[in-house]
């Protein structure tokens, strides 16, 4: 049986480190933290079983490994990135793409948009998922949706309020918070257990547990627990009546959804300014 490839994060990892000899540049480059290309590279090169970089005080060098690989992963890198251009949507004249996670476009987005396509007409629109820092780096959208801290969306993103969390269950669910479900999305530095101590309650245990605040929010509409979500998600479903809060306590989250224009469209710049205005009013 043929042995399985590294991870591609993997690759472009090395090939960023590489070109930089800084592994700090190159996490700026595709979008992630010095130490998560640190460890992807470690990853590479135990999983090579050789040393791809000398790690010396003013920086990196490469290994005589390191040079042999470096030119095959860049023209691997280029062929992929060639292969993927020729799928292109078309032209791109009166499209607009957007990058965001699917919990973004499913109860946020979605719920507004035909306020957006009725005051334009004839605009074209794309929406790609995306949802860690290196999808972004790779989408090419004219607007990105980012969730993350303010240090990890960077300085050019506005956060989307508003931003607290708190814990919702459909109408139909009875019975005492403490004796219900609990839903969590992982990947977030707040879960119940900070929110029950800001509550002032005790320590509370989740059963069912999510990648995203989306899925959590669809698991309570559904009746199958109490999700902790973003203020910022909920508000539509809260609004149709498909969940209701399940406790009045709400804490703020320490990361947040970000909107950051990344071309000169002035229809980005105008879908970014019709987002925040909505959300605003509805504040």
């Amino acid at each position: 049986m043929a042995k399985s490839l590294p991870p591609l994060t993997w690759f472009r990892a090395f090939e960023a480190a590489a070109r930089h000899l800084s592994f700090t540049a190159a996490a700026e480059e595709i979008g992630l933290t010095q130490s998560a290309v640190s460890q992807q590279i470690k990853a590479l090169e135990t999983r090579l079983g050789v040393a791809l970089f000398l790690r010396k005080a003013r920086g990196l060098a490469l290994t005589d490994d390191g040079r042999k690989l470096l030119p095959q992963v860049g023209n691997a890198l280029d062929s992929l990135t060639a292969a993927t251009e020729s799928f292109d949507t078309g032209p791109s004249r009166n499209l607009l793409t957007i990058a965001a996670s699917v919990s973004v476009a499913q109860w946020l987005i979605a719920p507004l948009l035909r306020d957006f396509t009725s005051a334009h007409p004839g605009l074209r629109l794309r929406f790609l998922s995306a949802i860690w820092p290196d999808d972004f780096n790779t989408t090419l959208a004219d607007v990105e949706i980012r969730f993350g801290s303010e240090k990890q969306v960077g300085a050019e993103a506005q956060p989307l309020r508003p931003n607290g969390l708190f814990a919702l269950k459909s109408p139909e669910l009875t019975g005492d918070l403490m004796h219900l479900p609990l839903i969590e999305a992982v990947g977030t530095s707040d879960g119940w257990r900070t929110w029950a101590e800001a509550a002032g309650m005790a320590p509370l245990t989740p059963g069912i547990f999510v990648d995203s605040y989306g899925m959590a929010l669809h698991l309570a509409a559904q009746g199958n627990g109490v999700a902790l979500v973003s203020e910022l998600l909920a508000r539509h479903a809260l609004e149709t009546g498909q969940v209701v809060r399940a406790h009045p306590a709400t804490i703020p989250g320490a990361e947040g959804y970000f909107i950051a224009t990344t071309s000169a469209s002035p229809i980005a710049a105008t879908f970014r300014d019709w987002l925040l205005s909505h959300l605003a009013e509805g504040r």
